[in-house]
């Protein structure tokens, strides 16, 4: 019996076959001349021998170069070739057909083809092929567990149960409960939901299966829900175990969209899914744990209680939990006595486990291109800014006069940044471009924010408008720097009518759709009426246009400081937030020299 490789190659091999064939016989045929130039030759005697096969003619010269034509008359050649003193012989025309030639090996590679869908239905040579995708790992090779993983306590503590039954089943038998099939994991990318599924594994000392939703799906029909029997198969003779899906939701999408492309195929493998997590008997302990990204887009079916019997979703952590996450990377690396973790985790709002560990690892190569043999607070800072902001660009060439315009820029936004209330504290002001930026202004909150106010998001607009607010006052003109700074501003506001109901024309209402997904993306616009949607824009254009005239106001009122925090950008490129402190707090007189961040 071929396997799905050995027919590839049988496949290959003919076909290679059929070509050299055809290479060769083409090239093992004389050079053909035209029937007039052999009759010239014929008359100057330059013919040697001659071979007639009905009206082919084949024959050498007198330099024993082959050729071949083709003659209208033979039966005339002959008197021609006797004046001529040229050997000849005369056979009949060949019998061979030109279908061994041709038809046969297309018909040779149709057969082995029909011959392999044919096995392929009835489900003979994909046991290796739906097989080789997943990744199996035995107990001894299980070596993460929940202390690798940190900043999910709640997830941890669901999955301790689980983990008990794994290792007692016993225990709930005795009193009648039934351990969750299934265990879906949902959450954002990066928050660490493969790895929490190791743990699992690895804590309960049970084998590991791990596979992606996106194996499932093949070109040939059938071999998705071949590879979810043969991989339940599997599981069931090794259980315990776990069998982890990656990425459920490219197998696991709703059905009953139309039947196009390959839709059917994973409907198909769907359905195998479904019956194989529904089918385990009593005494087989196989916990299915899937991750997603997108639990919105899952079959309902595949969500009911007796398949996924629990959701848990991870977010990205808190501060205790970032600080966590950091202990655990920093076990393995070599840190300054001066890097507190803490500090560290309270400047990076809204990290993952994966953006911690980019971090740490950033960290550790800036510290060994600089030659350190500690990883140093700077290092830390530096690696931050590079993933927050990108990396700096050293190289880039600015006039004076784009530099001005951004110092201007960023002192506007700090001005506010420093004036208004209820908004993230300053960290740093530079003019450095980095990224696509020219400038930045960064704000780190204290701790983590959860909801917001009206009258945060509102100063939050002002402090966006502040630099093309500020390029107004002192330039009286506008440039491109702001475009960033406008999106976000009509972002925001477009959501506080929209989605958080903060308009006092429209009320407490919502008109965008409720995006259950993890992976952000613009909301989606309801329909409504014209009207309403002529209300909605008049409402965003009133919103960004009374924060603007708001920050005209305050940055008039604080020009002095705005000029004395751009000389100071000019000058040192940088200023922290000590440094905007200090500037912000000196008393202003038209004579009074621009400090340095020496002098402050």
């Amino acid at each position: 019996m071929f396997s799905f490789k050995q027919f590839l190659i049988l496949l290959i091999a003919v076909t290679i076959g059929v070509i050299a064939y055809n290479i060769w016989s083409v090239e093992s045929k004389p050079p053909a001349i035209e029937y007039s130039s052999f009759l010239k030759q014929l008359e100057n005697r330059e013919i040697k021998s001659v071979h007639i096969r009905g009206g082919l003619v084949e024959g050498t010269d007198k330099h024993d170069q082959p050729f071949m034509t083709y003659a209208p008359d033979p039966d005339s050649l002959i008197e021609k070739m006797i004046a001529a003193d040229v050997s000849f012989k005369a056979s009949p025309p060949s019998t061979t057909s030109p279908f061994w030639h041709s038809t046969f090996p297309v018909l040779l590679l149709l057969g082995f083809w029909v011959f392999f869908m044919v096995r392929q239905q009835k489900g003979g040579g994909l046991g290796n092929f739906s097989k080789k995708k997943t990744r199996f790992a035995e107990v001894s090779k299980q070596n993460v567990t929940f202390d690798d993983v940190a900043g999910v306590p709640d997830a941890k503590e669901e999955l301790i149960e689980i983990i008990h039954f794994l290792k007692d089943p016993g225990k709930y038998e005795k009193l009648g409960g039934k351990i969750p099939k299934g265990v879906l994991l949902q959450g954002p990318p990066g928050t660490g939901k493969t790895l929490l599924a190791k743990a699992i594994a690895g804590e309960a000392g049970v084998p590991f299966f791990n596979i992606s939703g996106s194996d499932f799906v093949e070109m040939f029909v059938g071999v998705g829900a071949s590879r979810v029997r043969d991989l339940f198969s599997m599981a069931k003779k090794n259980a315990p175990c776990i069998v982890f899906i990656d990425e459920i939701d490219a197998v696991g999408r709703h059905r009953g969209a139309a039947d196009i492309g390959g839709q059917e195929e994973k409907d198909q493998t769907l359905n195998a899914l479904l019956v194989e997590m529904d089918g385990f008997q009593s005494g087989e302990t196989v916990i299915i744990v899937g991750a997603t990204n997108r639990p919105d887009v899952l079959d309902p079916a595949l969500m009911r209680p007796g398949r996924f019997d629990r959701q848990i979703t991870i977010l990205p952590p808190d501060v205790t939990g970032r600080v966590k996450i950091l202990e655990v990377y920093a076990r393995k690396m070599a840190l300054d006595k001066g890097v507190q973790l803490e500090n560290v985790a309270r400047s990076t709002p809204g990290f993952t486990g994966a953006d911690l560990a980019n971090l740490m690892n950033e960290s550790a190569l800036l510290a060994a291109r600089k030659g350190k043999d500690l990883i140093q607070l700077e290092d830390v800072e530096e690696a931050r800014d590079r993933i927050l902001m990108g990396a700096k660009r050293k190289g880039m060439v600015v006039s004076e006069s784009e530099r001005r315009a951004t110092a201007y820029h960023e002192s506007g936004h700090a001005v506010l940044a420093w004036v208004l209330p209820n908004t993230d504290p300053l960290h740093k002001v530079t003019i450095i471009p980095h990224g696509r930026a020219m400038g930045v202004t960064q704000q780190v909150p204290l701790q983590d924010i959860h909801s917001y106010s009206r009258e945060y998001l509102m100063n939050r607009i002002k402090i966006l408008l502040g630099g093309r607010t500020a390029e107004e006052l002192v330039f009286n003109q506008y440039t491109t720097g702001a475009s960033s700074d406008l999106q976000e501003a009509t972002n925001i506001a477009t959501k506080m009518v929209c989605e958080w109901g903060m308009s006092s024309v429209l009320g407490p209402r919502a008109y965008v759709a409720e995006n259950k997904g993890y992976l952000g993306g613009d909301s989606i616009r309801l329909n409504v009426s014209e009207e309403t949607a002529k209300n909605i824009d008049r409402e965003i254009n009133r919103i960004v246009e009374e924060c603007y005239q708001e920050a005209v106001i305050i940055l008039e009122g604080k020009i002095n400081y705005l000029h004395k925090l751009a000389e100071v950008l000019l000058k040192q490129e940088t200023i922290d937030a000590e440094g905007v402190d200090i500037i912000m707090q000196c008393r202003q007189t038209e004579n009074e020299e621009v400090p340095t961040l020496v002098q402050l």
